[in-house]
């Protein structure tokens, strides 16, 4: 199975420059996740977004590079059915005229 969470917004500190420690700045998330689904055995999506969110809310990441890794770490290790993990984390008010973001994918058979 695949969970799609798409175009998940957040507001949190992400960021190195001053003005963006100070105040929080909207993030959104694409997230694809491949799982093993077995009866009664399922992925509950809500409280994927609501782990993400708290996570990007308590952490305070100075680089989106660092924020995908730690969701990825928060993910991997709090759903232990995860198989595969696709992750694009966009800023879309940093810049004037365009949205910048980074995204990366894992396979839990090449993290062994």
């Amino acid at each position: 199975m695949r969970i799609h969470i798409e175009n998940l917004k957040i507001n949190c500190i992400i960021g190195l420059l001053d003005f963006e420690r100070e105040i929080e700045q909207r993030v959104i998330l694409d997230i694809k996740i491949d799982y093993s689904y077995m009866e009664g055995q399922f992925l509950d999506y809500s409280s994927i977004a609501s782990n993400i969110e708290n996570h990007l809310k308590k952490t305070k990441y100075e680089l989106l590079e660092s924020s995908l890794i730690g969701i990825k770490t928060l993910l991997f290790e709090k759903y232990d059915t995860i198989e595969k993990l696709a992750i694009k984390i966009s800023k879309p008010d940093i810049l004037d005229n365009c949205s910048v973001g980074l995204s990366d994918t894992w396979d839990i058979n090449t993290l062994l």
